[in-house]
């Protein structure tokens, strides 16, 4: 048996089967970057950035796009607000993405191409579904005719008709039938905008997408992904433009992640509660942000607050202790002992069963109860009267994998600074010296900065608190 995926598209898991053999070309909506990101765009970027992690571990070489959105109506109001033009507010935030995601542990994308640099692919495609009669111009705009595609709701699994109920046309709006939708809006006065062949102006939110999809991945991708609030109208206008143009299918798997509660409400600006990682990062460890986002199966809602992320801390300090005392034990372990093989046969069969959990549509809340297992068998081991090198190497090794899977890591990212490696420095040669008053006030010192000594047989040890 293969990995299995939910589609949002058939409501079912399937057996994922690449278009080629080996290969998988994936699509990830990005943020429009006019803000630092909120935790709700977090979550797709640790979810798919883990997702592409597993898929690598199977051995698949992934192909990952992600854009940003970096010219819409909300740039062009925080531009207006700001005193600053449009290009220099998404530099700025498009920086801020990088610096956050990179602290929760997200890989670049291969590519991250942006909408302006993107603009003569996207006139191009507009003219192209204008050509076949999907889409027409009035009075500088250019509409999607959604009735001419006759498999629109398809992911959202909506008839037109169901569609059709609440649909207006709003005031400015040139549009034929009220269910149609923006490819192409005429510049209004003092914005930004882009020569075309229906006047100036700039792209609708939708056709962006499908426009450098296709640049990048070809007419069919494998895998298509986003936020749960993005299905609909988003995604299903990405079908409705990109098989309209080739006659092609799209993306052959939808995945959507759930949304994000904050203490039990849904996060908004109006409630006040609304959540920047920018602000999360700098009270908590961005690793103990991921490891609480992947603590809950990506496809379910989850409830963020800060006593829920101190209570995933805690657990997560847990799994790294075991790490700790394997890599401490090592040292004065022999290299065999007599029952090498069945803590060998354990760890093996801890791997197994950590793939079988994520195979089942990337269920990362089974995955870290593996997790949990692997450290209760170290912690079990390390009770043993005589310890093996190899068996605990196996143990390191196997964390070091598993946690990586995850993009999790085992070790504090910025370790010790120069001036808490001189302290403990100084207690060491204090203790030395058996100035046992000095040691205890560097000890506190060090206690204050957050960081816990362990005086040990083996030697010092510490650890963050």
């Amino acid at each position: 048996m293969g990995i299995k995926i939910y589609n949002t598209l058939t409501r079912n898991k399937e057996e994922f089967v690449p278009l080629e053999e080996g290969k998988v070309k994936m699509y990830v909506c990005g943020p429009t970057v006019y803000n630092y990101i909120h935790i709700g765009n977090a979550r797709p970027a640790i979810v798919f950035d883990m997702v592409r992690r597993y898929l690598e571990f199977r051995g698949y070489n992934v192909k990952y796009i992600s854009n940003f959105t970096d010219v819409d109506d909300k740039l062009i109001k925080a531009a207006n607000e700001l005193g600053e033009d449009v290009p220099t507010i998404a530099q700025r935030f498009i920086n801020a993405y990088f610096e956050d995601v990179h602290a929760l542990g997200c890989k670049k994308a291969d590519a991250h191409p942006r909408v302006t640099e993107t603009m003569d692919l996207i006139i191009e495609f507009i003219g192209a579904l204008i050509e076949k009669g999907y889409a027409y111009e009035s009075g500088g705009d250019v509409y999607y005719r959604t009735r001419e595609f006759n498999e629109y709701g398809k992911l959202s699994h909506q008839s037109i008709e169901e569609l059709k109920v609440g649909a207006r046309i709003q005031v400015g709006e040139k549009k034929q039938d009220a269910l149609d939708f923006v490819l192409w809006k005429a510049a209004k006065e003092g914005e930004i905008s882009w020569d075309s062949p229906w006047g100036k102006g700039r792209p609708g939110w939708h056709i962006e997408c499908s426009a450098m999809a296709r640049e990048y991945l070809g007419d069919t991708i494998d895998i298509h992904a986003g936020g749960q609030d993005l299905a609909f109208p988003h995604h299903e206008n990405e079908i409705a433009q990109s098989e309209a143009l080739t006659g092609q299918t799209f993306a052959r798997y939808w995945m959507h992640n759930g949304y994000i509660n904050i203490d039990n409400e849904k996060m908004s600006k109006s409630l006040g509660n609304f959540v920047t990682v920018h602000e999360i990062i700098k009270r908590h460890d961005p690793q103990v942000l991921r490891f609480f986002m992947l603590s809950v199966h990506y496809r379910n809602p989850i409830n963020y607050s800060d006593e829920l992320l101190e209570n995933t801390k805690a657990a997560f300090e847990r799994l790294k202790t075991s790490y700790k005392n394997l890599k401490h034990r090592i040292a004065a372990s022999a290299e065999l002992t007599a029952n090498n093989q069945e803590w060998l046969a354990k760890i093996a069969a801890i791997h197994s069963q950590f793939i079988k959990e994520m195979d089942d549509d990337f269920n990362t809340a089974n995955g870290v109860s593996v997790l949990f297992d692997l450290s209760k068998l170290s912690n079990l081991y390390l009770m043993e009267k005589n310890t093996s090198a190899e068996v605990i190497r196996s143990f390191l090794n196997e964390f070091e994998i598993l946690f990586g899977v995850l993009g999790l890591s085992l070790t504090d990212e910025d370790l010790l600074d120069e001036e808490v490696e001189e302290l403990i420095g100084k207690r060491a040669q204090a203790r030395k010296e058996r100035n046992f008053k000095l040691a205890d006030e560097i000890r506190d010192q060090l206690k204050e900065m957050n960081i816990v000594i362990e005086d040990t047989p083996q030697g010092i040890r510490w650890k963050r608190g």
